[in-house]
């Protein structure tokens, strides 16, 4: 029961209202200087000592002269070393030699004054016991005895009762390692499910069997429920990646049969247009059957995981490779701000393999030239590529990222594209967190433009 987070949170909840209230009722009564009952001890001493007092009384006359002097004498042969003693008369008035006292012992009467239930406060250092019956000429007189504390309260314990606000202050403080428990209790899984959840989101489907051994029964569910679901992902993706392999087998042997036959007919009846134009068609269809798999394989294949990467180790290789083709064609390949130590997150192969794909088309395209710009702004990496090509029309430039668009100048049908490979490049940065689209280069062709998050690694 104690294991589900709503019964938890209620019972921690419960039990600190609990301890506050029980603190707030109890802590008065701990107060050593409250007005506190004697005990029968107690009593029966003060008993005794106004006893013997009240017998020696009896020796001094009724309104005798200064009559009020004999009884401080009185006083002074029974009390201890360090009391004083205090009679109050039936009219109110205080009798004592220690006059400096007699305004707490009056504010004391006003609390105690029922001689059959006598108590004892603490003043400071002092404490105030009292009232004890004594009878003097038919009247009821009371005793009271001002002594040395036998119980002192520390004057810590006593700023304390004097000042609510630290008396709270003090209570958050010694409930707060439960609190800090139960907030633990409930951001700990939640942590680990979000680290979890930013694998998944790199492509990592591996289940997390600790999710469900973590945290309270909700959490656990949770956990059940996401491992579930990335059963449940990589059964879809492996069906998905068995459908594709085998729709390219049951698609490449008919397509291989009808190489064959048309090998075979050229063998017989020698080269034809017809016999071209069928092995020109299936060598395309061969094409977009790869651009197809290689498609789907980017959207769906979980073999690659994303890694934070420097860009000028990650686009290394393109780069250079780039500049090799492009000496071998005798074209001119320039880059400009050559990307630096920055990071990103991103899928190395999947991302190297868009980039390279956009600098092939810019080869294929253009006439002479090629540019590569890096920009650096701060928190993008913009990657530009510009060629002096035919360029594509302006009303155009958003559509060609779309899977089997091929432009009005029919710049893949004369290559032998697919119209797959753009959609490849964009699906690919899309998966980073990117942006991709196309403008009018200043070259007079097509530019190419890559917008890529910059993390801090």
């Amino acid at each position: 029961m104690f294991d589900r987070l709503t019964v938890r949170i209620f019972a921690i909840f419960l039990l600190t209202i609990a301890f506050f209230l029980s603190l707030v009722m109890a802590l008065p009564e701990l107060d050593s200087r409250n007005l506190t009952y004697l005990a029968n001890k107690d009593r029966e001493s003060g008993n005794l000592l106004a006893n013997a007092i009240e017998k020696d009384l009896t020796k001094i006359p009724k309104d005798s002269f200064r009559w009020w002097m004999r009884f401080i004498v009185v006083m002074d042969n029974h009390q201890k070393t360090g009391q004083q003693l205090f009679i109050v008369t039936p009219n109110q008035q205080i009798i004592t030699a220690d006059t400096q006292n007699i305004d707490l012992v009056k504010s004391f009467s006003e609390k105690s004054h029922d001689v059959d239930d006598p108590a004892k406060q603490i003043y400071d250092n002092q404490e105030i016991i009292g009232p004890f019956l004594l009878h003097y000429a038919n009247e009821e007189y009371q005793l009271y005895l001002l002594q040395p504390a036998s119980d002192i309260q520390s004057q810590f314990v006593n700023l304390i009762f004097d000042h609510p606000f630290l008396l709270l202050t003090l209570t958050i403080l010694a409930s707060s390692p439960f609190l800090l428990w139960l907030s633990w209790s409930i951001a700990r899984p939640a942590r680990g499910l979000r680290l979890v959840a930013e694998q998944v989101a790199k492509g990592n489907l591996q289940q997390w069997p600790e999710l469900e051994k973590v945290g309270s029964y909700e959490y656990k569910a949770t956990g059940a429920s996401f491992n579930h679901m990335l059963r449940e992902l990589k059964r879809m993706q492996e069906l998905q990646q068995r459908l594709f392999s085998d729709i390219s087998h049951e698609l490449r042997t008919p397509l291989t049969r009808l190489q064959l036959a048309a090998s075979l007919l050229r063998r017989k009846q020698g080269e034809s247009n017809e016999v071209l134009r069928i092995s020109n068609e299936a060598i395309k269809l061969d094409s977009m059957i790869g651009d197809l798999l290689m498609l789907a394989r980017n959207q769906h294949d979980n073999n690659e995981v994303r890694e934070f990467k420097k860009l000028d180790e990650l686009f290394k290789d393109v780069l250079n490779n780039a500049a090799f083709e492009a000496n071998q064609i005798a074209k001119q390949f320039s880059i400009h701000n050559p990307s630096t130590n920055h990071t990103i997150l991103c899928y190395p192969m999947a991302l190297c393999s868009a980039l390279e794909n956009v600098i092939r088309n810019a080869f294929r395209y253009s006439n002479q030239r090629i540019d590569v710009d890096f920009i650096i702004q701060q928190k993008t990496v913009t990657i530009t590529i510009d060629d002096d090509g035919p360029g594509v029309a302006e009303s155009e430039l958003e559509q060609i990222f779309r899977p089997f668009y091929r432009t009005n100048e029919a710049r893949d049908r004369e290559s032998g594209g697919t119209g797959l490979g753009l959609a490849i490049v964009a699906n690919a940065i899309t998966r980073d967190n990117g942006t991709v689209r196309a403008e009018k280069s200043h070259l007079g062709g097509l530019r190419i433009v890559i917008e890529l998050p910059l993390q801090k690694y």
